[in-house]
């Protein structure tokens, strides 16, 4: 495993694991302003089990280095990012404010942010070329 690619595999995983605490506490009431108001359940409960997976995401991330444990994890990360993303496209359609996209401008620019960790997540963990191998 190049030292590249474990750097920005702890990075995101620490990184999932900040968030997920934010979810869980000081950051809780802003999370809850991008629930979109479509998601059939409690907002809170959203952000508190988004903010457990998160934390989860981030561990295995941090604690999986063997293959293909370590791509299953990356690949994990990246559908979460895939399922999340409705949200994201719903705070700017919608005009949600939320940790500083005041404006539509600023919520259109974080929309292309989402591919960009989707491709963080399988890059860092080398998932498509464990999944190539495996088939």
């Amino acid at each position: 495993m190049s030292k590249l690619r474990a750097g920005a595999q702890a990075l995101l995983g620490a990184a999932m694991v900040g968030a997920g605490t934010g979810h869980l506490t000081v950051q809780r009431e802003e999370f809850q302003n991008q629930v979109p108001p479509w998601v059939p359940l409690d907002e809170d409960l959203v952000v508190l089990l988004s903010g457990v997976v998160e934390i989860g995401l981030g561990a295995a991330l941090l604690a999986s280095w063997k293959q293909p444990r370590r791509a299953l994890a990356g690949a994990a990360l990246a559908a979460f990012y895939v399922a999340i993303f409705p949200g994201n496209i719903a705070q700017y359609t919608e005009h949600r404010d939320a940790f500083g996209l005041d404006t539509d401008t600023k919520r259109f620019v974080r929309l292309f942010f989402q591919p960009v960790l989707v491709a963080w997540a399988l890059w860092a963990t080398d998932a498509p070329r464990v999944w190539r191998e495996r088939r």
